[in-house]
């Protein structure tokens, strides 16, 4: 099979997508078909930070609709593209 590619919002580029969406609903859909594999791994670190912060319980609607509402801004908002020469932080050994 051969791998799904993308034009990725977060990057700019044609990058591999997703297997499938990450949510339910119109904002699942959204990041299925416009986010790679790439920006999704950037924004996993991202909400692991947001839920620390917000002290948020995932297991409460509360805290999807912040995650959601974040998810959105981080993809889609205002400089959804990355600044020019932006080099993602090294993986941890």
């Amino acid at each position: 099979m051969a791998e799904r590619m993308v034009k990725c919002v977060k990057f700019g580029e044609t990058l591999p997508g997703l297997e499938e969406p990450p949510y339910s609903g119109e904002l699942g859909q959204r990041i299925f078909e416009g986010v790679s594999q790439k920006a999704w791994d950037l924004w996993k670190e991202h909400v692991k930070m947001v839920i620390n912060e917000y002290q948020l319980n995932p297991a409460t609607p509360e805290a999807w609709t912040i995650i959601s509402s974040e998810a959105e801004k981080f993809f889609f908002g205002e400089g959804a593209q990355l600044p020019p020469g932006f080099v993602p932080p090294q993986a941890k050994k």
